[in-house]
């Protein structure tokens, strides 16, 4: 589904992320995780195709984010950590603009947003300008958002920070339904018990290099990772 082949991206004479390899399956919901300015949401952003990056090669279902990169964006869809809306229109203007950027018909666009709009008890609040929404409630609006094409890649930079208990379970929930359908998840996370129940497999990133990827036992057995996870722990 995935395949990031020695990604490398600089800002300047700091490498971001260095020399990065991983390769996620569909099915796999895959945890990516390092304490804050590891280099996650650099790769999040060149994997999306918002940002260039300096070598390497990124595909998607076999399509390259350099050359071919509408076909990549119209299998996935990203949800950034701080999500970028427009606050002048409503949830539900700003729903069926997606969906028209996507090509996603009337009628499955009425399906799909009543559905995990409803999930996620966000249906009342569409009518409401995006202005007027606390931080979770954006949060939600992205994952209706990013959820009405039916992406086949799903990105999420910490998605879970600033939903409620519920929401976030809901979220997993949606989460696990994209992989059992034959897709895929990536998301980054600095918390290492969010990882470790819901994640197939993770990788671990730090200072831009990744250190070690493998189910959550396999990694959880490293112990040349103690001082990894005592960073992240001290971190939450």
């Amino acid at each position: 589904m995935l395949h990031i082949d020695h990604l490398t991206k600089s800002y300047g004479s700091k490498k971001a992320v260095d020399d990065l390899t991983l390769h996620i399956s569909p099915g796999e919901i895959y945890g990516f995780i390092g304490h804050n300015g590891a280099g996650k949401t650099t790769t999040l952003r060149s994997v999306a195709g918002i940002q260039s990056f300096d070598s390497g090669e990124i595909t998607i279902g076999g399509r390259s984010i350099r050359t071919d990169p509408l076909a990549c964006k119209q299998m996935m869809g990203y949800i950034p950590d701080n999500p970028d809306l427009y606050d002048y229109m409503t949830g539900i203007r700003f729903l069926n603009f997606i969906a028209d950027v996507y090509g996603v018909s009337a009628e499955d666009r009425k399906r799909r947003i009543d559905e995990v709009a409803g999930r996620l008890e966000l249906t009342k609040d569409l009518g409401q300008p995006i202005a007027s929404y606390s931080h979770g409630m954006k949060q939600k609006l992205a994952v209706v958002a990013t959820w009405l094409h039916r992406p086949r890649l799903i990105l999420m930079d910490e998605p879970f920070v600033g939903l409620d208990p519920m929401a976030s379970r809901l979220l997993k929930d949606m989460m696990r339904e994209v992989c059992n359908e034959g897709g895929a998840i990536f998301f980054s996370t600095h918390v290492l018990e969010v990882a470790e129940k819901l994640c197939d497999k993770i990788a671990i990133i730090r200072q831009g290099k990744l250190v070690r990827a493998g189910t959550m036992d396999e990694v959880r057995g490293d112990e040349s990772l103690e001082e990894v996870f005592l960073e992240l722990e001290a971190e939450k």
